[in-house]
């Protein structure tokens, strides 16, 4: 693997017309990114169930690393000294990580949230750890991401607006200190691969909260902002609400991720939102669950409908799995427990991102975005709709 070299850089190259959407450039050290971008997640250094060669086959140019996971195992300083998390796992593509701060939510019944960070005891074995801002920047820059995440405070659904007003000003607080210690402007260039810092905008379900959050966030003048507190168990429609709300408020001419937002027709509602980044565990957790995603909607290709069906898991797809292999065939896999049968549908699904991700950057290319999203989220919500009404009149034990 090369070094890398060279700085961070986000050009607009199209607005889409009649919505927000962006056509768009990251350029990082470890290569250009097109967007919009889905992120592959290597939550432990590895995107489960796929090599790194058959991720980048897909067309994946960014990925997500942990940052809690990869600290406790197999440890920042053991990765930093075999020369970071791009050289330690093989990733020759560009790398953005988390801040644990995710964790701090998910992990709940575990940690303890004070002005100061979190104390947590890990998940593996019940050891005690302490997380600050300070303590945060440290490990991602010891991991050596091309993108930084801040460490912030991220509420439950369900939360108060005095919670939620609180976490907010914590977040700024927090992205003050994770700034001063990352370097000026949200910057580091302490090697010749120059590392940026993206804040988080919180707010819960609150717009005014998350108004007041953008505004103290954006005021820092950072390389890039995420979405965040989102996906945490709000209905759908409230999601996609403050999805719009925010990220009408970032700034025009920087990147904005919506952070763990994964369904084929979120991404390209807050696409249309003028929404740049995504990221999100489903393609992988359901394919090895058995579920593939497909233009109809999902396929539980587990189930023993599929038995004798001698058809690929979505006949429009490219991939190489759709082109060798039957559902029938992938079907009999997960029913014997082979290992493949998780591969191929991850490989499959992982595709079916890039696949969409490509249309999309097209169709705002060619000025037709607007009939591209129209179609595709009326076909991919009639296929759920028919998929939802087939397993209600399944008989019991149809599996």
């Amino acid at each position: 693997m090369t070094r890398a070299s060279g700085r961070f850089a986000f050009t607009v190259q199209r607005v889409a017309d009649g919505s927000a959407a962006r056509l768009g450039l990251l350029a990082t050290p470890h290569g250009e990114v097109p967007t919009p971008v889905f992120m592959p997640v290597g939550t432990a250094g590895a995107v489960k169930a796929a090599t790194f060669e058959q991720v980048w086959a897909t067309g994946a140019r960014l990925i997500l690393g942990n940052t809690y996971h990869l600290y406790l195992r197999p440890g920042h300083e053991r990765i930093a000294a075999r020369g970071g998390l791009h050289r330690f796992q093989g990733w020759d593509g560009a790398l953005l990580t988390d801040s644990a701060g995710y964790q701090v939510f998910s992990l709940s019944d575990l940690n303890e949230v004070d002005e100061d960070g979190v104390s947590f005891r890990s998940h593996l074995d019940g050891s005690r750890h302490r997380f600050t801002p300070e303590r945060s920047m440290e490990v991602q820059l010891a991991l050596g991401a091309d993108i930084v995440m801040a460490f912030d405070h991220c509420l439950p659904y369900g939360a108060s607006a005095a919670e939620v007003a609180a976490a907010v000003e914590r977040t700024t607080r927090w992205l003050v200190r994770c700034r001063d210690v990352f370097g000026d402007g949200g910057r580091n260039r302490t090697t010749p691969a120059e590392r940026v810092l993206f804040g988080i905008v919180q707010g819960g379900v609150f717009a005014a909260e998350r108004t007041r959050s953008v505004e103290q966030v954006a005021a820092l003048d950072l390389p890039g902002y995420a979405i965040g507190g989102l996906s945490v168990g709000e209905p759908v429609p409230v999601m996609r609400e403050m999805t719009a709300h925010t990220a009408a408020l970032l700034p025009d001419d920087r990147p904005r991720y919506l952070m763990g937002v994964g369904f084929p027709d979120d991404i390209v509602e807050s696409v249309l939102m003028g929404v740049d980044m995504f990221d999100c565990v489903l393609p992988t957790r359901m394919a090895r669950n058995g579920t593939a995603l497909t233009r109809d909607g999902r396929l539980v290709v587990r189930n023993s409908a599929h038995a004798d069906d001698e058809g690929p898991l979505d006949p429009e797809c490219g991939c190489p799995v759709c082109r060798r292999h039957s559902r029938g065939y992938i079907r009999h896999l997960f029913a014997a427990n082979e290992m493949l049968g998780p591969m191929l549908a991850t490989l499959h699904n992982l595709h079916f991102y890039q696949e969409l991700m490509s249309d999309l950057r097209a169709a705002i290319a060619a000025g037709g975005l607007s009939a591209y999203a129209t179609a595709f989220l009326d076909r991919w919500r009639d296929g759920e709709r028919r998929r939802i009404e087939a397993a209600r009149a399944a008989p019991p034990g149809g599996r």
